[in-house]
């Protein structure tokens, strides 16, 4: 006969392996970190089998882990889909969905669309944070999230698709060309004024200028007349007509369209970083994480 005694501490393993940290999985959960190494501890207990390797500063998946990890989300999942199925408006998207973003790009280019596509669907409940770079989208708890850049090496637990690539625009405005000239050259820069990118710390960001092979560039440190530590700053110093500045694609795709600004030495654009649509395998099943995966990869293709 079935106990009911198997299903302790099943959701509580599955988010430990999600979030990749006791204490992530205790936040989703609304636990104590404390209450979350107990209900593992009690379930290796009952399985006998070790189902983490932990040190001091990893946390990852034994082999009898994995193996757990797949049957046991795959359940979890199975119980939302038959939980939505009961639902008498079964037909629409339901539910919370969290999805995590990259600060600029996100709110530009991404805000937006999940905007409109939760007013098509009014039981969504989009729950939409933003991340610093670097951190791993289990971390920050999402079940979707969107990255720039990045190894594309992402734990076991995520599905991946990388959407294209950005690339490094000089730009200016036709205020500031009219006044001070169009660059012929490379070389014509350093008698412009530029916009850099820059840190808190006093750092400046190089330029990057097409090498002629595909997929590297050359790095330079340009002498800046103005450092700006946002890009959503720098599209504003542009616009105004503050100088040159170098800008991603999909920072300024509109502008350029209509004219605003104007693209300056096209042959030295260069490459910039991929674009990573990623997601939480456990959760793909579920319609409204997969019908959000289709109209994000749908709106962020390159």
């Amino acid at each position: 006969m079935f106990s009911s005694e198997r299903l302790k501490g099943i959701d509580v393993f599955v988010c430990v392996a999600d979030c990749g940290s006791f204490k992530a999985a205790a936040e989703r959960l609304n636990l104590t970190a404390s209450a979350v190494s107990k209900a593992i501890a009690r379930l290796e207990g009952r399985l006998q089998a070790r189902l983490f390797q932990r040190t001091t500063r990893s946390l990852a998946l034994t082999d009898a882990g994995t193996a757990f990890y797949r049957t046991c989300s795959g359940v979890l999942a199975d119980l939302e889909e038959a939980e939505l199925a009961l639902n008498a408006e079964n037909s629409e998207l339901r539910g919370r969905v969290r999805i995590d973003l990259p600060g600029t790009f996100g709110r530009s280019q991404v805000l937006g669309a999940v905007l409109h596509f939760a007013r098509e669907h009014p039981g969504l409940q989009p729950h939409i944070t933003f991340s610093d770079p670097g951190v791993e989208p289990l971390e920050a708890g999402a079940d979707i999230a969107v990255r720039l850049g990045g190894s594309g090496q992402w734990p076991a637990a995520l599905g991946h698709r990388c959407l294209g690539r950005e690339w490094h625009l000089f730009c200016a405005s036709p205020d500031y060309l009219r006044s001070h000239g169009v660059p012929q050259t490379d070389q014509d820069l350093e008698r412009h004024q530029c916009i850099a990118y820059g840190w808190v710390d006093g750092r400046v960001s190089p330029w990057n200028f097409a090498s002629g092979r595909p997929g590297e560039s050359e790095r330079r440190v340009m002498s800046a007349s103005c450092v700006v530590g946002d890009g959503e700053g720098l599209l504003v110093a542009v616009q105004q007509g503050y100088g040159i500045a170098q800008l991603p694609s999909w920072l300024v795709k509109r502008q350029l369209e209509d004219g605003s600004l104007v693209e300056v030495l096209p042959q030295w654009a260069s490459e910039g970083q991929a674009i990573h649509l990623l997601w939480l395998k456990s959760r793909q099943g579920l319609p409204k994480v997969s019908a959000l995966l289709e109209m994000l990869e749908r709106n962020l293709r390159g």
